[in-house]
């Protein structure tokens, strides 16, 4: 690869230098005008694509990233059209131009997948700003989605920037997408307690939280059988706002009903019976 980067730079920079060394007032007239109409024929085609863009709402980041990339590969080949003219041969200069673009890939490999992951972000669209998300191994409030990094703020008021080439290699899970979200509970209650009167006891705190979605489906079942305690599920729909101040709020009410209907919640102990002979 060295020895054909410097073999196409030499040959580009010789023709060059014969070119102009030759070169006559209206080859240099023609030469001015090509370039201006190149640098038209840019502008044009710009402009007409950021138009298409907007008509097509594309995201304004995936916008600037593709519209920057239109640009740099414009002026590349106007730079070929020119040096074309001026004699320079076309396999030189791409053998030169591939080089080049070799080392520079090489060179930026880790920025070009955050790019790549950014753009899929962008276009993908799992979440959005203010969406509650675990991403890339961080949980929090989505603030700002870039074409390099997602910026997330944590519960605890951290502002974490996350690699977008880890968010999208990895599982994406988002919190707020839906309008209502389902709260799960766990209690270990006594055998002593009847198992009618623990879900009764259940039952009315859920349905006396105002921001359980009452219309929703809601459960109340023995989830298994202990060593010590029997274990009951609850489950409850509410929106997806008012998830841990409903999550929180049940589980102080069960307590307080559970107390009421005299039913004790467990913990892990062993009795043991002494049997005289």
């Amino acid at each position: 690869m060295p020895s054909v980067d410097t073999e196409a730079a030499q040959e580009t920079l010789s023709v060059l230098e014969k070119t102009f060394r030759s070169f006559s007032w209206l080859q240099t007239a023609m030469l001015v005008c090509l370039l201006v109409a190149c640098v038209a024929a840019v502008k044009i085609i710009l402009k007409l694509a950021d138009k298409a863009m907007d008509r097509a709402r594309i995201d304004r980041g995936v916008h600037t990233f593709l519209l920057s990339g239109l640009k740099v590969i414009l002026w590349l080949m106007a730079i070929c059209v020119l040096l074309g003219y001026l004699g320079v041969p076309m396999t030189s200069l791409v053998a030169l131009l591939s080089v080049l673009g070799l080392a520079i890939s090489l060179a930026v490999q880790g920025t070009l997948s955050n790019l790549a992951g950014g753009i899929m972000l962008l276009t993908a669209r799992p979440f959005s700003s203010g969406d509650f998300v675990e991403a890339g191994g961080v949980s929090g409030t989505v603030h700002e989605v870039g074409l390099v990094y997602t910026k997330i703020n944590t519960p605890d008021n951290k502002v974490v920037y996350v690699p977008n080439g880890d968010i999208s290699a990895k599982t994406i899970i988002n919190y707020t997408a839906e309008p209502k979200r389902r709260v799960e509970l766990k209690f270990s209650v006594s055998y002593d307690a009847s198992v009618e009167t623990v879900k009764a006891a259940i039952s009315k705190a859920v349905e006396e939280h105002p921001l359980v979605l009452q219309d929703e489906e809601q459960l109340v079942r023995v989830d298994s059988y202990g060593d010590s305690s029997i274990q009951y599920l609850m489950r409850c729909w509410c929106a997806t706002g008012d998830y841990w101040t409903v999550y929180f709020d049940l589980n102080e009410a069960v307590k307080t009903e559970l107390d009421r209907a005299g039913a004790e919640m467990s913990y892990p102990h062993v009795n043991v019976h002494m049997m005289e002979k």
